[in-house]
């Protein structure tokens, strides 16, 4: 009876799974529908689709507690691809983020984010960490900076702000107070405005802290001296944005500000977007009959904006579909989290769902327009084997620990 239990407690996460697999393998076929490449995209995609449901299946069947055995051995391993793409890798889209090997890329960028993860749950899962401590706090955070430090000398934005995602829900659960990170977000939401000057944000996210120890019985005094330094730091990094930013940088902040200030160029990607998803009204135009996909008037639309071939060419059901997707798989991880007993394994799936979670609204955000277009793809849907590979790993490592429940503690 408990056996037939595991089976059906599965299929919440392999359902979501495998609708998210087969809309992303239809959308890239649409998006790259009449490719004169050697090899089409799609067929390149449904064997990278291959190859993670063996890495997945491998990772259900063995014995969870090796992940955790082997988290910092793993972690290492992605640190060292990180140089190495640095010194060997090509570079696509302006960033050096691909190893190639043959008609394969591979960026380790995706696989790195999955180690960090289980290498941040193994260190505060130990029984030896206090995160309340300075010390063990400075550890944890180090270990999802330095991949992200990594990632941003490629330079790749976007992958780097996912690999911050998982930081705070990881260090919460793991007992750290979370006043401390409310005490933050004036500040941080200041800086936003004053178009990322991290110089300046850690300059305030420093000087914040100190006050916070000193003036720590004076909450409303310490309040108006962040408030006041996280004003005056965003109309500096306001003053003196032309010189920090690169020109690009500036351009997609301006084009998400206003994309009709340049239709034609920077602006062209996110109005094309719109268009296409509001021109798919209800029930879409059809698979394979998307004026706008077909067309190809929105370059590279089987990466960063395939949201736009669902949502146009199976409309308003076909895209509602897809969020009931996506939302039934981060829940399950998130019921997980809840329901677990074991530290490192709650830890994991809160991080891991954080990211996912992450992914998908900065990309739909972003195409939708209500984000600056900073290049993430949409797991599982946005063509590329390396993000396909790492998050089906990653389900895979989730329904290993729902197969286990009984020895992890459910």
């Amino acid at each position: 009876m408990m056996e037939k239990y595991n089976k059906f407690d599965l299929l919440w996460l392999l359902v979501p799974l495998s609708g998210l697999i087969v809309m992303g393998l239809m959308a890239v076929y649409s998006a790259t529908n009449g490719s004169t490449e050697s090899v089409p995209l799609f067929y390149k995609q449904l064997s990278w689709a291959v190859t993670g449901a063996i890495a997945a299946s491998i990772i259900y069947f063995m014995d969870y507690r090796v992940v955790k055995d082997n988290a910092y051995f793993m972690y290492a391993a992605g640190i060292i691809l990180l140089i190495a793409v640095l010194v060997f890798g090509k570079k696509v889209a302006g960033a050096t983020s691909w190893v190639r090997f043959g008609m394969f890329s591979f960026q380790p960028s995706e696989l790195t984010k999955m180690f960090t993860i289980i290498a941040m749950a193994r260190f505060l899962s130990d029984d030896q960490t206090d995160i309340g401590n300075m010390m063990d706090l400075g550890k944890a955070l180090a270990i999802a900076l330095v991949p992200a430090g990594l990632i941003m000398l490629q330079p790749d934005m976007g992958t780097t702000l996912t690999c911050l995602s998982f930081i705070v829900p990881m260090i919460v659960l793991a007992g750290f107070d979370l006043y401390y990170i409310l005490l933050g977000v004036v500040p941080v939401a200041l800086m936003l405005s004053g178009f990322f000057n991290l110089t300046i944000l850690a300059t305030i996210a420093v000087l914040s802290m100190v006050m916070f120890f000193l003036l720590r019985k004076k909450f409303y005094l310490h309040q108006f001296l962040v408030t006041g330094g996280g004003l005056l730091g965003g109309l500096l990094t306001w003053k003196f944005t032309s010189v920090i930013l690169k020109p690009h940088q500036i351009k997609r902040i301006q084009i998400f500000l206003d994309p009709t200030a340049d239709p034609r160029g920077a602006g062209y990607n996110a109005l094309q977007a719109k268009i296409a998803i509001a021109s798919g009204g209800i029930f879409g135009k059809g698979f394979l009959h998307g004026t706008q996909t077909q067309l190809r008037y929105i370059p590279a639309q089987w990466t960063d904006f395939i949201f736009c071939v669902i949502a146009e060419e199976l409309g308003f059901l076909g895209s509602t579909l897809l969020l009931l997707l996506f939302a039934a798989l981060v829940l399950r991880l998130v019921w997980m989290v809840g329901a677990i007993k074991n530290r490192f394994v709650e830890l994991l799936l809160a991080g891991y769902a954080s990211l996912l979670l992450t992914h998908v609204v900065i990309n739909i955000g972003m195409t939708i327009g209500v984000m600056p277009v900073i290049g993430v793809p949409l797991p599982f849907i946005s063509y590329g084997g390396s993000s396909l590979v790492a998050n089906m790993m990653m389900v895979g490592l989730a329904m290993n620990f729902s197969k286990n429940r009984r020895h992890i503690g459910y």
